[in-house]
């Protein structure tokens, strides 16, 4: 990864936000509103582009007559994270 070829996933401060809290494990689609403190229908977009790119899965299931979506990053998502880290941090470094 270069400064030039940064992931959409990672351009975008809801994004970037949602991907670190599940770095520390699944949470709730309300867990992750908690921390995050944005709209659901900002979050719910923003949710499916980063299942859709492969950072995170999901998995839906009925709680009485409400669906409970729960969201963990992926191998990948970690990868992705991991590689964005060591570039700011060689940027950082250069900058020096």
């Amino acid at each position: 990864m270069d400064i030039n070829n940064i992931p959409e996933a990672l351009s975008l401060p809801l994004r970037l936000k949602l991907i670190s809290c599940l770095v520390n494990g699944k949470k709730t689609f309300n867990e992750l509103k908690d921390l995050v403190e944005a709209s659901d229908g900002n979050m719910s977009v923003q949710l499916s582009k980063l299942e859709q790119w492969g950072f995170i899965t999901s998995v839906k299931k009925i709680d009485g007559k409400k669906t409970k979506t729960t969201y963990e990053i992926t191998d990948y998502g970690i990868c992705m994270l991991k590689e964005y880290v060591e570039l700011l941090k060689k940027v950082i470094m250069e900058a020096d």
